[in-house]
């Protein structure tokens, strides 16, 4: 495996693979009150969409050092997607409502580092698919799924995916869905952060079934149980790539 290069201003590089990409329309009003000041929500074709997105968080590395017992993790994120208007055009971003991993060091970390909504959680994965060694002697052939526990009881994210993977045509749903390179947080006193992550295009299989298990209202709010409850609009599984996350700053008032 090819390690991520760390550029100036990086602050943690990984590998991030096996994207499971959950994708729901939503009314705009759900999101408005958590976009941060200075952006604004981004629709494509004139929708909105929360994204439920599981993958593999590999070879993980802050300021370029290997972190002991926390290099290969799996991480969960429910996420909405916004843009902001900077000198060189449209930076286009995502917004967080939830990020779920595996131990509370981790949580704590991104929490102090970004802002982010971390939470730790028991969780555990099932893959199975062609070429790759499987995880989990049960899983069935094309499944990716990841679980995790709430007090409530398990929770998962899982697809059953085929055919070859593609790299998504210029002006496509799954284009809008993956190349989003800027996440942004709403600090304390109306403030907020952005920061940039950068990779590759990533290439995308289509699922053929796909589902968010969860109790959602008590794992991501009320108000998200209507959007969450219906089918996906869309799935697929993004191949994913070595990744660079650069250090948040503070954005400057236009």
């Amino acid at each position: 495996m090819a390690a991520a290069v760390t550029r100036p201003g990086a602050l943690l590089t990984a590998q991030w693979r096996r994207l499971v990409m959950l994708n729901y329309e939503v009314d705009p009003a759900v999101l408005r009150p958590r976009v941060p000041r200075g952006v604004e929500l981004d629709a494509h074709d004139g929708r909105h969409f929360l994204s439920a997105v599981a993958f593999q968080f590999l070879d993980t590395r802050l300021l370029g050092v290997p972190v002991p017992f926390h290099r290969d993790f799996d991480e969960i994120n429910l996420r909405f997607y916004v843009r902001r208007r900077a000198d060189e055009g449209w930076r286009r971003g995502v917004v967080f409502v939830k990020e779920i991993v595996p131990r509370r060091t981790l949580a704590a970390v991104a929490r102090i580092a970004y802002g982010e909504r971390y939470v730790a959680r028991p969780m555990r994965h099932r893959i199975n698919l062609p070429g790759e060694a499987r995880s989990g002697a049960d899983a069935p052939e094309g499944l990716v799924e990841y679980s995790w526990h709430e007090r409530s009881g398990p929770q998962r994210v899982r697809a059953t995916v085929s055919g070859a993977a593609e790299t998504p045509a210029e002006g496509s749903h799954e284009e809008f869905i993956t190349e989003h390179y800027w996440g942004y947080t709403a600090r304390r006193h109306g403030a907020a952060v952005e920061y940039h992550v950068t990779h590759p295009r990533w290439n995308v299989r289509r699922a053929d079934d796909a589902a968010l298990e969860c109790d959602v209202e008590a794992v991501y709010g009320r108000e998200f149980a209507p959007p969450l409850a219906a089918a996906p609009a869309s799935a697929f599984l993004a191949d994913g790539s070595a990744v660079t996350v650069h250090r948040p700053t503070r954005m400057r008032a236009r």
